[in-house]
């Protein structure tokens, strides 16, 4: 029976990279400085189409006409809240799916209660580390370290259902097992390597990647999540045999994302149930 569960994760991952890489659908990101690059030649060695537009004055003509949005508050300022607002709302009224990552939730009030207004415009999935979904699931602000977490992803489990639950989303919780949970369900992915802490911007990768696979499937976006989470996890796992460090696993990961074959995928994925 494992072996079959494994089998069909595994098929389900491929069909969602298939699929991203067939359709290459249109990905609106709003993201914050750092995380521009690595975001957009993620999503296009995966086969999407990156566009990394945050204009107020671009978002009525172009956002209904993308096939998923991804938020992310990293480098957060008041001139860029209401665009990632309208964005949100404009991709919901089209019918849009969007992906939200709350980068130091609980770092401080601005941030906590932007975050807050972002959840209530119904995101699709939230991804964000252990402190991220505390912070947001307490709704306060409290001791952090910048953007990095100071909890596994086990420790926000249950945190991760309630925010699902309450939210009506998809919550993913990024660590050395990647949790995803739409509130009954949990699944953990196991894939990645410890390496990724030490390049920036890779939290920020794989929620745009999400954001494509649920562009490719919104009806299941619990699983599209998981997938996404794992499919990332596999390219870290071939690029670190080739690297010496972080620059060349950052590269390297990019080019094994773009060259991962039908049975790699299967036979590396390692997504459970908990």
């Amino acid at each position: 029976m494992e072996d079959e569960t494994k089998n069909n994760w595994g098929s389900t991952a491929w069909a969602h990279l298939s699929s991203t890489r067939q359709h290459s659908p249109l990905i609106q990101c709003i993201t914050n400085f750092v995380s521009m690059d690595f975001m957009a030649n993620t999503l296009l060695a995966a086969g999407a189409s990156p566009a990394m537009l945050h204009s107020l004055q671009e978002i009525p003509d172009f956002t209904p006409n993308i096939n998923a949005l991804c938020i992310n508050i990293g480098t957060l300022t008041a001139d860029w809240l209401p665009a990632m607002k309208m964005a949100a709302e404009v991709a919901v009224k089209a019918g849009k799916p969007w992906v939200l990552d709350p980068v130091a939730a609980g770092a401080s009030k601005f941030r906590l209660e932007a975050c807050i207004e972002l959840v209530k415009l119904k995101p699709c999935v939230i991804r964000g580390n252990g402190s991220e979904i505390l912070a947001l699931f307490r709704a306060s602000v409290g001791s952090t370290k910048g953007v990095d977490s100071m909890h596994d992803s086990t420790d926000a489990i249950e945190a991760a259902k309630s925010l699902a639950e309450a939210s009506g989303c998809i919550v993913a919780v990024s660590g050395a097992v990647d949790i995803v949970t739409d509130g009954k369900r949990v699944v953990g992915a196991r894939n990645g390597v410890a390496m990724l802490q030490k390049i920036t911007a890779t939290g920020c990768s794989v929620t745009a990647l999400i954001a494509a696979f649920v562009a490719v499937d919104p009806v299941h976006a619990f699983e599209a999540t998981a997938t996404a989470l794992s499919i990332f996890g596999v390219a870290a796992e071939m690029a670190i045999d080739l690297s010496k460090g972080p620059a060349s696993l950052r590269m390297h990961l990019i080019d094994s994302l773009y060259g991962l074959d039908h049975s790699t995928v299967l036979k590396r994925v390692n997504i459970t149930s908990l």
